[in-house]
């Protein structure tokens, strides 16, 4: 029997989309996926499922940048990928022990950890948001003056995505799961004592959004069961569609992205 958790994920186009989650014994895994420009790369949800799978079969003991390294390594091969050419993924991981509780994360995605006393600690890798800061400042300014989601909307992201491979997994630029398994060096983790830790919640940007967007309500996502994360999911994304289809409210790459939840409770 695998860590017991709740949560729930809504794809933003296609399903399954690009998102994953899936646990351990001890442990909690969530992905959000990226499909690479080049044409020989698989689709980022080959990738994303492989790599689930191998963090999954290794997390449960050993440093986390050793579980991600192996996992990278075992996912790159068999897919043929090489770096700079293939799909990514942010990597959210949650291991429960018996005296420590350890959170890591690589890339944009989000993890909060609710302590006893009420406070949060708020862990996430924003390196990301430090390449072509201006260019992705550009693309936000314009849509909140109503440019929408066309043609030139895209064309910026392009330009914004050709600025940043050159400084993937690069000193001086972001880290990300990708084919190179040195990037696994890079995770941010903390550790906390278990009973510092009140609840854990994993979120993929798409969801982390609008519950910033809501005032940070994160306790009560923590409260919440598999069917209620579920449902404030569709509503973010019926938010999207009906009150901010052009993202001038919330501005962001697309009208809908992939959305993930994940909560953790001491039993």
């Amino acid at each position: 029997m695998g860590l017991t958790v709740r949560a729930a994920s809504l794809p933003g186009g296609t399903p399954p989309g690009q998102d994953r989650w899936g646990t351990s014994e001890r442990a909690a895994v969530v992905l959000d996926g990226a499909s690479s420009h080049s044409l020989e790369a698989p689709a980022a949800d080959a990738y994303v499922d492989q790599l689930l799978a191998e963090l999954l079969a290794r997390i449960d003991d050993g440093d986390h940048r050793d579980v991600l390294r192996g996992a990278i390594t075992e996912t790159a091969a068999p897919l043929g990928l090489s770096p700079g050419r293939s799909p990514s993924s942010t990597v959210l991981m949650l291991r429960v022990g018996e005296q420590e509780i350890e959170v890591a994360a690589l890339g944009d995605s989000t993890a909060v950890i609710g302590h006893p006393d009420g406070t949060t600690t708020r862990l996430t890798d924003d390196r990301l948001q430090d390449v072509s800061a201006d260019l992705r400042q550009a693309y936000r300014d314009e849509l909140r003056r109503g440019s929408g989601f066309g043609d030139e909307h895209r064309a910026r992201l392009r330009e914004l995505q050709r600025s940043e491979i050159p400084r993937r997994n690069r000193p001086g630029g972001y880290w990300i799961s990708e084919a190179e398994p040195t990037a696994a060096d890079e995770l941010v983790i903390r550790a906390f004592p278990r009973s510092a830790v009140a609840w854990v919640v994993l979120a993929t940007d798409g969801a982390q959004k609008h519950v910033d967007r809501l005032g940070g309500q994160w306790p009560e996502i923590a409260d919440q069961d598999d069917e209620q994360l579920a449902a404030f999911l569709r509503a973010a994304q019926q938010w999207e569609t009906h009150s901010d289809p052009e993202g001038t409210k919330l501005p962001r790459s697309k009208r809908h992205d992939d959305k993930t939840l994940l909560t953790w409770r001491p039993e």
